[in-house]
């Protein structure tokens, strides 16, 4: 007889990000899983968060306190609704030799998080894992985003019920739809900037802004940004590009900061510069964003 080894490929890495949706939007992504032996493949798909052993699992502490490479949960934010997160169609199947099967990715939240995730693992013979694909997205209630710099929030969605009242000073800014809306939440964003020392290139970081596309959002207006320079900014050697501008749904873009240490820098006290960053959409909100540089060696 004849030992045949089942070898397939697939159309994407480890990784598949859905981006960012609005909450109650459904998008879908295909992964293409290519047949590449002899032999007839028989599959099965399986989620994580569909596993015997899931409510277990989720008892032991959050991989954030205890790993310091892995700072989001295999299986992430779930649907309040009871339904799943992500769904995978077709979930059992042959792929005959030199053939492929399409499987369509569906990322369906209901209710704004950025830390939406889950493991889809692909089964030969019911037992052998091909592939296993980590699936992540995030949702807001608006259609617009912003990230970037050092993660500053937990990567785990609290279950504690949160007092609706939100500080004075974070509706500064704010229009009047929004604050008929109710107060927006805002995360703050550090961005640190290194510069080697002795280095002609400066130190650099950014920020992206992004406009999410809608079936129920098509005709409305763009979003503008504006993320605001004073005069500190320039005193303490950092530099922004393209800090405004407006975006098209479907449309993001970068802010740009870079810095090179001033002349008159003492190593002792590295800068650190607060600026604010205004998206105005269907909503307003502001971000707080602290730039903190420093020199290190090479």
């Amino acid at each position: 007889g004849h030992g045949v080894v089942p070898s397939t490929e697939c159309s994407v890495g480890e990784v598949l990000d859905m981006g960012y949706v609005r909450s109650g939007d459904t998008v879908t992504a295909t992964v293409k899983i290519e047949n590449t032996s002899s032999l007839t493949l028989p599959f099965s798909i399986q989620l994580e968060s569909l596993s015997p052993t899931q409510d277990k699992d989720r008892q032991k502490i959050p991989s954030f306190l205890t790993s310091s490479l892995q700072r989001t949960e295999i299986v992430g934010t779930q649907n309040y609704n009871g339904f799943s997160v992500f769904s995978v169609s077709p979930t059992v199947g042959k792929i005959e030799a030199g053939m492929s099967q399409d499987f369509v990715v569906t990322f369906s939240p209901d209710h704004e998080s950025l830390y939406y995730s889950d493991l889809l693992k692909v089964l030969l013979f019911g037992k052998q894992t091909a592939h296993e694909i980590h699936l992540k997205g995030a949702a807001r209630d608006y259609p617009m985003f912003v990230e970037g710099g050092v993660p500053l929030d937990v990567p785990v969605e609290s279950l504690a019920v949160t007092s609706p009242v939100a500080p004075q000073k974070a509706l500064k800014g704010v229009d009047l739809v929004a604050v008929c809306l109710g107060p927006r939440e805002v995360r703050s964003l550090l961005l640190l900037l290194e510069y080697v020392e002795g280095s002609a290139k400066p130190a650099r970081a950014e920020i992206t802004v992004g406009a999410m596309q809608s079936p129920l959002l098509a005709a409305k207006k763009a979003v503008q940004f504006s993320l605001d320079s004073g005069p500190e900014l320039e005193r303490a050697g950092f530099e922004l590009d393209g800090p405004r501008g407006a975006l098209e749904r479907g449309q993001q873009q970068r802010i740009g900061v870079s810095w090179v240490p001033p002349a008159d820098l003492q190593t002792s006290d590295p800068p650190l510069v607060s600026a604010l960053l205004t998206v105005k959409g269907d909503i307003t909100e502001s971000y707080p964003v602290l730039l903190m540089a420093r020199v290190v060696s090479a």
